[in-house]
């Protein structure tokens, strides 16, 4: 699962070591280049950002430079899979803010990947990744199709886990410890009959008001708290 080395001189070390980091956030009003120079020999990808973006990204308030380790930036769906771990895949949600959301909520609790079944514009996906706090910079997100999502799903031995509401089992009753794509349908439509006929799993989140379903983004986030509680060490 993903991690995060905080502090220029813990950054700047871990470089040195030769330790494998993904992607590299640094301070821009910060002397840093000594974290840019070694990021441009090892090909590491590296942002900028001010002060109050390294802040908020922070686990531990030291501010000048991050590091993202334990999530490979893949770049096609057969990559991704390969290397299992949790993988989201939100199917038919196509509410940009919506996917923005789900994807920063993603990325905070650790998943390695998210793929999405919906075409977007150039427009719409300036939106998801505002709406995400730009958090699909330290995440994988793949567009494709629910076939070609499946097929790789199967192929790669993920174990597909589904949310809705006629699953038989609640989320902690599910073994989320190994390789799994998570699946959260639209809130209207909810997710596809193709997709529920390949789950391993259909889960139910308990529900006992009057209104029969919660929003999106309360599935999302119950899902990937389970997922984050069950694989902590």
């Amino acid at each position: 699962m993903a991690g995060q080395i905080t502090g220029a001189e813990a950054v700047l070390q871990a470089l040195i070591d030769g330790t494998a980091i993904d992607r590299v956030l640094v301070d821009r009003e910060k002397d840093t280049q000594q974290i840019r120079q070694l990021c441009e020999e090892r090909e590491i990808p590296l942002d900028e950002g001010s002060t109050n973006d390294l802040w908020r990204m922070s686990a531990d308030g030291n501010v000048d430079a991050l590091a993202l380790v334990g999530r490979h930036q893949a770049t096609t769906l057969d990559e991704l899979m390969s290397r299992g771990g949790v993988i989201w895949f939100f199917d038919g949600v196509t509410y940009s803010t919506n996917l923005g959301f789900t994807i920063r909520t993603a990325e905070v609790s650790g998943a390695d990947g998210v793929v999405l079944n919906v075409s977007k514009t150039h427009e719409e996906r300036r939106t998801i990744r505002r709406a995400s706090m730009r958090a699909d910079r330290f995440i994988p997100v793949i567009y494709s199709d629910t076939n070609e999502i499946l097929t790789m799903a199967k192929k790669h031995n993920l174990t597909i886990i589904s949310a809705e509401d006629i699953g038989d089992r609640a989320p902690w009753d599910v073994d989320m410890t190994g390789d799994i794509l998570l699946v959260v349908g639209a809130e209207r439509e909810g997710i596809s009959e193709e997709t529920l006929q390949n789950s391993d799993y259909i889960v139910r989140l308990p529900m006992d008001g009057f209104v029969p379903s919660y929003n999106l983004q309360v599935a999302v986030s119950v899902l990937a708290v389970e997922a984050l509680r069950q694989r902590k060490p």
